[in-house]
């Protein structure tokens, strides 16, 4: 059974690896039985070029059927993150809400003058007397990739922004932020020219899934509670984590049946913690 092939998001393929669903499982908060069962019925249904999408969905609506619901929401992490589209303007807010929770003060949206031309900023960072541009470049699947033209581009603004003549306007670094992966090329490239790379998993065991789970924030999208129409409804109107749905009376608001509400609450507040 190991030796079969699947296709990842990109279309490469990979031999199918249980070790690496057990470890995303455990991630999630499954128990040990339940990672077996999830499992076991991944490797009966598994046939050469099954899609990691379609192997996600068959272990997604087991957790959502037998499991807490927590444990399904953290599983649909960076599905949820992928839903947070289709344009990039709720994802760059989540950005700003991931690093707000690890202690810099952000703000997005940010219109500021270079030494040669003016520039919107997605993301203003600051931290520790440290301010960092971040250009943030959302993907609405698991197959897109950053390439070398973004970092380029992104290196040359804030190169801009470093030598801007009014101080107010002025970045210590750039940072090139994505919801995916980079290609090769593009981290090649951020090596040699000291540009800060920041994707789903990268730097390896320190990427945005490390930040997200380290400080609880997930998006509200995570959330298997509310509908999709609740959940455009909820980030139309900037509202992106689930520790932002805590009150009755902003879910009855933004169209949450009075009944349900006390289910979507508990399931926030055991996602999150808190």
């Amino acid at each position: 059974m190991n030796s079969i092939l699947i296709t990842k998001a990109d279309g490469e393929e990979e031999l199918f690896d249980p070790a690496k669903l057990d470890a995303s499982l455990s991630r999630a908060g499954a128990g040990s039985d339940m990672r077996g069962r999830v499992i076991a019925h991944v490797m009966r249904e598994l046939k050469p070029g099954m899609t990691t999408e379609q192997i996600y969905r068959h272990a997604f609506e087991i957790l959502r059927r037998e499991e807490s619901a927590p444990v399904a929401a953290r599983y649909s992490i960076k599905r949820a993150v992928f839903a947070l589209g289709p344009s990039g303007f709720p994802f760059e807010q989540f950005l700003a809400e991931i690093l707000r929770a690890h202690g810099w003060t952000c703000r997005t949206g940010a219109a500021l003058n270079g030494r040669c031309a003016p520039h919107e900023v997605d993301v203003l960072a600051q931290k520790n007397g440290r301010r960092v541009g971040i250009e943030a470049k959302f993907h609405n699947d698991a197959g897109g990739k950053t390439d070398i033209k973004d970092a380029l581009y992104v290196h040359a603004r804030y190169e801009d922004l470093k030598n801007a003549t009014e101080e107010s306007s002025r970045v210590d670094e750039g940072w090139l932020v994505t919801n995916t992966t980079f290609t090769r090329n593009a981290i090649r490239y951020a090596q040699c020219s000291n540009l800060t790379l920041l994707g789903w998993d990268y730097p390896n065991g320190h990427g945005l899934v490390f930040m997200i789970e380290e400080a609880k924030v997930h998006p509200l999208t995570c959330l298997t509670t509310l509908t999709e129409g609740e959940k455009r409804q909820l980030l139309d109107n900037k509202i992106v984590l689930c520790k932002s749905v805590q009150s009755r009376h902003l879910l009855e608001e933004y169209g949450v049946r009075p009944g349900r509400v006390p289910q979507v609450m508990e399931e926030a507040q055991r996602l999150c913690g808190i």
